[in-house]
């Protein structure tokens, strides 16, 4: 449609400025007098405020704004900078007509005439309240976003630079790493990594994988400040900005140590469980072929005796000397083999272990080579257990012989001894309770994995043909879990094996004496012909003797031999006195009974008189009377 021309007169320039103004609904433009009375009003004011012309105009703008705002004499102020600065700008609340709140842009600009005397101040506001409300919600989401970071515990998430510099740190990531805010930010994110992954430029690869496809994820070891190592879980994400280029990369970083554990602990206790049921089916195997192959040998025996008694002399004789001798051998690996499938018969007895050792440990001496060093740490408070002593020495033996293979151009070996209290699962198959510990040690070259995994299988063995027949450690591990204990190797290429024997412990019974037909007396005496003395009238009495002329060699023979009396003098010139050598049998051998003896009355002994009326006392020159009535009494 063709706009109408009006035939009234054209409009000026002011009209046309003042009808534009008029038309402006977006923003509120009026005039305000030199004192701040509204002195005009367009469209816009109208929609914005709500009130019409003749409502408003005279009245002061003041009315626009707040109580709070009123109070403070912001409206006066915003004047005053208006007309000393040229113009005022700011943001604010401000209220409608019908008293709601909007926020506004608002700008006052003052008016000169032409002889720069002032009409009054030019006044837009617009209505920002839409944009303040979104930025309002955007900061309280980024408040709320930097809270929850901050608030995390359990995680490290801190930003990276393109470069790998750290920007900022939250608590998660303090208490993690252990490096404060102020430690840290500003430093390369590599610090973290160990310093092989560094030197493998893993770092680098991180960020250029994330860089690349977005997101990188992995598990490792990385590093604390304390220079202590954690196994880490970790995830970078590339931040990349609105026109699509990289502004950095955030970074989250979780501490799995504890979980890692658990797995390898888990994992540990699966493969026990499997060696323990293969080595379960393995002897079941065992033992029945054992048995079976016996029954043969049997046949075989008793068939060449009716041989030998029909044939006399010559290349027969020869023969069946082979074949009894191969029958013989056959035998004895049958019986290994029953060992290893824990159906050979044993004898047990309660045995102190200690004392075991002691008296075997010559022969394990003799078992090695002159190249080899030996030590036997025994502890006195080992204790006894319930076990065949002749099977035992036999297990020990085969451990040192091993251990001397292990060493072929020397080394140092040792036996050790302790009591031990199992807590639950520490020992695989083992329920917890006391034990007594034997552990044989050498610097030998060691076992790969794969090899301690097998070592105790009938006839696997690593040596060269001819140098073993591979069922040693067998006939341990089957000797020990049928007396209720367990074995376990420790062992790594070039670090040498220790094998650790577990073997339930048990308190003798009350009055029970060694195991031997009569009792055994330790003489402890330094005058020579008195030791003599003393021996044969314990040997006339039916004791057996074993006699020492120190404290120490005493002591030696209590770890090395069952004793049930200890008879020592009190003076002695030097090392341990007799006094204390009963406290040291009372504290490891409590159930060794003690008797003193000496020449000097008990008054003129300079010891503890309360300590030396604990045990039986016997002056000397002693008889057998004197013996006897003092052994009725000893404890």
């Amino acid at each position: 449609m063709t706009p109408q021309h009006s035939s009234k007169p054209p409009l000026t320039d002011e009209q046309r400025f003042q009808y534009l103004i008029a038309g402006i609904s977006d923003y509120a433009i009026y005039m305000l007098d030199p004192a701040g009375h509204v002195a005009s009003w367009n469209a816009g004011a109208q929609r914005f405020k709500g009130y019409v012309a003749h409502e408003i105009l005279n009245s002061h703008f003041s009315r626009f704004y707040t109580p709070e705002d009123r109070e403070d004499g912001l409206p006066a102020r915003a004047l005053a900078h208006a007309f000393e600065h040229g113009k005022y700008e700011a943001e604010g609340w401000r209220v409608r007509k019908d008293g709601t709140r909007f926020w506004a842009h608002v700008v006052i600009d003052p008016i000169y005439d032409e002889e720069r005397h002032l009409l009054g101040y030019a006044k837009i506001t617009r209505d920002v309240t839409q944009r303040k409300l979104a930025e309002d919600a955007l900061r309280d989401s980024e408040q709320r976003f930097r809270l929850l970071v901050q608030g995390v515990t359990d995680y490290a998430i801190y930003m990276l630079s393109p470069e790998g510099v750290v920007s900022n740190w939250n608590v998660g990531a303090e208490r993690i790493k252990g490096y404060a805010y102020a430690e840290i930010v500003g430093s390369h994110f590599s610090r973290f990594y160990t310093d092989e992954d560094r030197e493998r430029g893993l770092p680098a690869h991180a960020l250029g994988t994330a860089a690349r496809v977005g997101r990188y994820e992995s598990e490792g070891w990385r590093v604390r400040k304390d220079g202590t190592r954690f196994w880490a879980h970790v995830i970078i994400d590339a931040i990349h900005g609105d026109e699509g280029g990289l502004i950095g990369f955030a970074k989250i970083t979780r501490d799995l140590t504890e979980k890692k554990q658990a797995a390898e602990a888990l994992e540990q206790a699966q493969l026990a469980l499997f060696q323990s049921q293969k080595m379960e089916s393995i002897g079941q195997l065992t033992g029945g072929v054992a048995h079976d192959f016996n029954n043969l040998l049997s046949v075989l025996a008793s068939g060449l005796e009716v041989l030998t008694m029909t044939r006399q002399g010559g290349a027969d004789a020869k023969t069946l000397d082979s074949m009894r001798r191969a029958i013989d051998r056959g035998a004895t690996l049958t019986q290994q083999l029953l060992a290893f499938a824990r159906q050979q018969p044993l004898q047990p007895e309660t045995r102190s272990i200690n004392r075991l050792i002691s008296g075997f440990e010559s022969v394990l001496r003799r078992a090695g080579h002159s190249s080899m060093e030996f030590e036997f740490r025994l502890d006195p408070q080992a204790g006894n257990a319930v076990v065949d002593a002749a099977r035992f020495e036999s297990a020990l033996l085969n451990l040192v012989v091993n251990a001397r293979d292990a060493m072929p151009d020397g080394g140092r070996l040792e036996v050790d001894t302790a009591p031990v209290t199992l807590r639950e699962n520490e020992v695989a198959g083992l329920a917890p309770g006391p034990y007594v510990c034997i552990a044989v040690t050498d610097t030998g070259t060691g076992m790969e994995p794969e090899t301690v995994q097998r070592a105790f299988e009938p006839f696997y063995t690593t040596k060269e043909t001819g140098k073993g027949t591979g069922l040693g450690l067998s006939q341990v591990y089957g000797f020990i879990k049928q007396s209720g204990g367990d074995v376990v190797i420790h062992s790594a290429p070039g670090d040498g094996t220790t094998i650790t024997i577990y073997l339930p412990a048990v308190a003798p019974q009350e009055g029970e004496v060694a195991c031997s037909d009569s009792e055994t007396v330790l003489i402890v005496e330094d005058e020579p012909d008195l030791l003599d003395v003393a021996s044969a009238l314990f040997i006339s009495m039916g004791y057996e003797v074993a006699m020492a002329s120190n404290g120490q060699e005493a002591m030696n023979l209590l770890a090395s031999r069952d004793v049930d009396i200890l008879f020592t003098d009190i003076v002695m010139p030097n090392g341990v006195n007799g006094l204390e050598l009963a406290q040291y049998t009372r504290e490891n051998y409590p159930n060794i009974k003690v008797m003193l003896a000496s020449g000097y009355p008990q008054p003129a002994l300079k010891l503890d008189q309360y300590r030396l009326g604990e045990y039986t006392f016997v002056s000397k020159p002693y008889r057998l009377s004197d013996l006897a009535r003092g052994l009725r009494n000893v404890n």
